[in-house]
């Protein structure tokens, strides 16, 4: 799987977008966007939905990438993190509109 930033940085070539202009749309310096693009820097969850508007991308899509690859960064190398996953299933709250 790549990562988030390495999806980023495909939708925003995609797109023909300017890293000066996705920057600017999230209110953030050319080079840090630059960094989370290189994987030098961790993208911010409130950078997502901007994100999302302005690559097009699905939020939930978008959000479930940012999601696993924090996992995988931060416990990727641990021998039981799938039985670590199913357990933290069952702390996780889901949000009133999701459970309709």
């Amino acid at each position: 799987m790549e990562s988030f930033g390495s999806y980023i940085r495909l939708y925003r070539d995609a797109k023909r977008l300017p890293l000066r202009k996705v920057a600017a749309y999230l209110d953030i310096d050319t080079s840090t966007l630059s960094k989370i693009e290189r994987n030098e820097r961790s993208a911010l969850p409130e950078y997502l939905k901007p994100l999302s508007e302005i690559l097009q991308i699905n939020l939930k899509d978008i959000q479930a990438r940012f999601i696993a690859d924090k996992i995988n960064k931060d416990f990727g190398e641990m021998e039981y993190l799938p039985e670590g996953l199913k357990m933290a299933e069952k702390y996780i709250k889901i949000p009133a509109k999701e459970m309709k």
